[in-house]
């Protein structure tokens, strides 16, 4: 490969560290902290970011902080609208197989964002705008998500936002959080009993192998759960993250 083109290469996966390392701080950084994590000489990090403004994708703050600009915002809901199509026969077939809304939703900065929504066929039934971003403490698939991350960055992403509470049901502390964590890690899938909405229960699953921590749901009114609900849903649930992996990594 010719050195320009090697060089070219270089430049455009430091380009994509750097607003990762936006991303995993929470939106915005300090030029220091970015030199800090990258492992990048301070020009470099400097002219980089020079760049990413003047073309829309980071913007500097009164502050001086680096944050993320708006022309990622439209390129992150072409993404999750392509992905949440791909996905659909998938969150179809498991409404079909058990007759309840499903819902695919990935992680955005400190919040979980809904992409895809397939519903039940019940006259009362559960519904999530999708676009809808909440709060990752409070839903099932937000929990799923949080389960694939360390306790360190659940701590990083709860010291920036909290655990404010959406029911009298919600999780609301830290350590209240990571012990749920830890019960979703060893059991493979997360429960959200009535803290995103009181009277709903949403069994969750974190879809393997995917570049962005994702997750998989089925909701449905308290009054449609018993025992033979969950071992039907957790089975059928784990089919389907598998099959939206697979799709996923393939397109």
């Amino acid at each position: 490969m010719p050195a320009g083109a090697s060089d070219g290469v270089k430049s455009v996966a430091r380009v994509f560290d750097l607003l990762e390392l936006i991303a995993d701080a929470g939106g915005d950084v300090t030029l220091s902290e970015l030199a800090t994590s990258a492992d990048l000489p301070l020009p470099t990090i400097h002219r980089l970011l020079r760049t990413l403004v003047s073309l829309g994708y980071a913007r500097q703050l009164a502050n001086r902080r680096y944050a993320l600009g708006p022309r990622l915002v439209r390129l992150g809901e072409v993404a999750n609208r392509k992905f949440g199509q791909i996905a659909m026969p998938q969150l179809k077939d498991l409404v079909s197989r058990l007759g309840e809304t499903a819902n695919l939703a990935t992680i955005d900065g400190d919040r979980v964002i809904y992409v895809s929504q397939a519903p039940s066929p019940h006259a009362m039934r559960m519904f999530t705008e999708v676009g809808r971003r909440s709060y990752l403490h409070a839903t099932g698939v937000g929990k799923a998500i949080l389960a694939q991350l360390s306790d360190d960055a659940v701590r990083d992403i709860i010291a920036r936002t909290g655990t404010p509470a959406a029911t009298e049901r919600s999780l609301d502390s830290l350590d209240a959080l990571l012990a749920d964590l830890a019960l979703t890690r060893e059991r493979g899938y997360a429960i959200d009993d009535g803290e995103q909405e009181i009277g709903v229960r949403c069994y969750a699953m974190a879809v393997p192998g995917m570049p962005v921590p994702t997750a998989v749901s089925v909701s449905l009114p308290i009054a449609r759960v018993d025992d033979g609900f969950v071992e039907r849903a957790i089975p059928v649930l784990a089919e389907i993250v598998g099959e939206i992996s697979a799709v996923a990594n393939a397109t």
